[in-house]
């Protein structure tokens, strides 16, 4: 077959292959765009990996491997400002993508990619080597996680203090109204409970909006990317992101803003993990990693009310009719699996896949 046959004939298999992508994935007014993308998160060279393997070089791969070591995947040993895709690192990405429920093959597929470009919890979903997202599944239980020792409060009365607040364009009584709702859907499951108290009077939870390095070693990097981070007990300290687009008041889903986060549905996780709670890999958990701009994730899952209760015990008034109803709860969000490519937008995917075509036909 000549040259001229077989490049024609792989150009009109890409053709026909896009037509058919492009009838599977049509446009709407909340999508990001590529260039969305690339203007808000911190995250959005990822992809330029698309389709990046064993043996390439890429000058982005230093930050995808920053991020791999932030989150727990690779070990300090690793040279982080290495542009070579090794073993070490398609390890640790079947790692990720066996936590995130995706085919662990190991390459930057594409729902690999719109996963690892979702904006997410600061805290590591893996904590001194200790791979505890998939660690339910292989002991025959629930996919809800522990810090390493299983560390939890040892009253039952919480209080909890707004500490730094300054930072965000959110009333105070707004802030208020947002986090009780918050404390009290975990409240609703166990015997805790929780009583807003002054700035000064030494809460056992304080609360506060920062931005950049904050002197916790956990800068926050703007825009998306780490929403937020909170520490295990008996720490306390419960830190949020003041350069995101905030959602306090209305429905999330409702906003124009494409950076929109709603605060509620991220206060519900961190609250989880001040309470001992790590990360689960169900993806209808509030504990699940991720939560992508304009989405809304607040109700306890069966999930995150077995974890709880396996710590604490449950509230004698609780009733599984509590437990999510489909209402509140969004059954899948957008930061996993395929519906992830759905928030990465339309932009982004056909470049993406376009992006794959085009090294396909290198190739031949």
């Amino acid at each position: 077959m000549s040259l001229y046959s077989l490049s024609s004939s792989s150009t009109l298999l890409a053709c026909s292959t896009l037509i058919i992508f492009l009838s599977w994935t049509a446009p709407s007014a909340s999508a990001f765009s590529l260039s969305d993308l690339s203007s808000t998160s911190p995250w959005s060279a990822f992809l330029n990996l698309t389709g990046c393997h064993l043996g390439d070089r890429n000058p982005v791969l230093p930050t995808l491997k920053n991020y791999l070591h932030h989150f727990g995947y690779l070990p300090d040993s690793v040279d982080l400002s290495d542009d070579s895709f090794d073993d070490i690192l398609e390890s640790a990405l079947r790692t990720y993508q066996q936590n995130f429920a995706l085919d662990a093959t190991g390459h930057l597929d594409l729902r690999t990619i719109a996963q690892l470009a979702s904006p997410r919890c600061g805290v590591p979903d893996i904590i001194n080597g200790t791979t505890s997202m998939i660690a339910g599944r292989l002991h025959g239980r629930g996919l809800y996680t522990y810090f390493q020792g299983e560390p939890t409060w040892p009253q039952r009365d919480l209080t909890y203090a707004f500490t730094d607040v300054s930072a965000v364009p959110i009333d105070r009584s707004v802030l208020g109204t947002v986090f009780g709702r918050a404390f009290a859907r975990w409240a609703a499951a166990t015997p805790l409970t929780f009583k807003e108290v002054a700035a000064d009077a030494g809460a056992d939870i304080t609360i506060g909006f920062f931005k950049g390095d904050h002197g916790d070693g956990e800068p926050f990097d703007g825009v998306l990317g780490t929403l937020a981070h909170a520490f295990s007990p008996t720490n306390g300290r419960f830190h949020l992101d003041a350069a995101e687009n905030w959602v306090a008041e209305g429905d999330v889903r409702d906003s124009n803003s494409r950076d929109a986060v709603d605060l509620e549905s991220v206060a519900v996780h961190e609250i989880g993990h001040l309470l001992g709670m790590g990360h689960s890999s169900a993806a209808d958990a509030v504990m699940f990693p991720t939560i992508s701009a304009g989405s809304r994730r607040v109700d306890l899952a069966s999930d995150d009310v077995e974890g709880v209760q396996r710590l604490y015990g449950s509230n004698p008034d609780f009733r599984k009719a509590m437990a999510p109803t489909g209402g509140e709860r969004q059954q899948r969000d957008s930061s996993h699996g395929e519906v992830g490519l759905e928030r990465l937008g339309w932009g982004a995917a056909v470049g993406l896949f376009l992006a794959v075509v085009t090294v396909n036909l290198l190739d031949l």
